[in-house]
């Protein structure tokens, strides 16, 4: 299919993002713990590109259903904004800029993570391996299927309550401060609001009958919209700036107080913006299903559906 082969053509040019070229930029020449965390970031992300066309590929030829092709096209846009986000200007003027680290992390959260939950990785990735090795996986699956961490993580309750925790966790001032002066705290920041921005986007958008599904769903993008707002109000409000560095002056010639400000009132009012758009649409479909149809009554009428053969 010409939709695969331009999902393994992106994939091949992503893998070229971790040439030793894609990683001269500003940050990376800083330090040698700088370029070992980009360096393994960006291999990462060409391992889950390369490994998802395979399985694209693999899923394209036994079925003709279109959706594993649009879910490639949907998570290869996804980890190309991933690494703009990382390894773009976004990542060189965060340093600087509370508000374009803000704008950096609402790409991660809102429309990476939505993205590749979209484009079905795991499901990608086990058709990518061997025939042994995935039955090794659906035996696993198969052992976790009960009440476990993974159920935990990724139903609609633990999910929005992991994401908000991981939020409010690194907007804490020293944690906060600690992640931009230790290249690794700053790398796991990033992953821990992709990881929970991934789990709550996987129970929000997770396959099934559109009405059964669609109120729980709409209730979690809710609370998160009041969570994230909340933040966002307090960092808007603030009277003194809380994550101002010494000898750091920010971007665009605003004060310390102005940018955090600033980025509080995006997460505050786009980011709630997008789950309430969100939201509506899933309601909406929700709607358009309509009730689920009813059960066929035997010929014989109530009689014979309870009529012994």
């Amino acid at each position: 299919m010409p939709a695969v082969v331009a999902a393994q053509r992106a994939a091949a040019a992503l893998a070229l993002l971790a040439s030793p070229a894609a990683l001269a930029h500003g940050r990376l020449t800083t330090s040698s713990g700088d370029r070992i965390a980009d360096a393994v970031v960006l291999a990462l992300i060409a391992a889950a590109a390369i490994l998802h066309a395979i399985g694209a590929r693999r899923l394209a030829r036994r079925t003709s259903d279109p959706r594993p092709v649009h879910g490639a096209a949907a998570f290869y846009g996804g980890l190309a904004l991933l690494a703009l986000a990382l390894f773009g200007p976004l990542d060189a003027w965060a340093e600087r800029s509370f508000t374009v680290h803000m704008i950096q992390h609402e790409v991660l959260m809102l429309a990476v993570a939505p993205l590749l939950v979209t484009g079905r990785p795991l499901a990608h990735w086990t058709w990518a391996l061997p025939v042994a090795a995935r039955r090794r996986i659906r035996a696993f699956q198969r052992a976790w299927r009960g009440p476990g961490v993974w159920q935990a993580l990724t139903g609609l309750t633990g999910a929005c309550a992991l994401q908000s925790l991981a939020l409010w966790a690194w907007h804490l001032p020293a944690w906060f401060r600690a992640a931009l002066e230790h290249p690794g705290l700053h790398v796991l920041q990033h992953a821990t609001f992709l990881a929970a921005a991934l789990c709550f986007w996987w129970s929000v958008l997770r396959p099934g009958p559109a009405r059964r599904r669609a109120p729980a769903s709409i209730a979690s993008l809710f609370v998160t919209t009041l969570t994230t707002g909340a933040l966002g109000a307090l960092l808007t409000f603030a009277g003194t700036p809380w994550y101002a560095e010494p000898g750091v002056v920010p971007l665009f010639g605003l004060t310390p107080l102005e940018d955090q400000q600033l980025g509080g009132l995006l997460m505050w009012i786009p980011g709630g913006t997008v789950y309430t758009v969100i939201a509506l649409v899933l309601g909406l479909r929700a709607l358009r299903a309509g009730p689920p149809a009813p059960t066929p009554m035997p010929a014989g009428g109530p009689r014979a559906a309870g009529a012994r053969p």
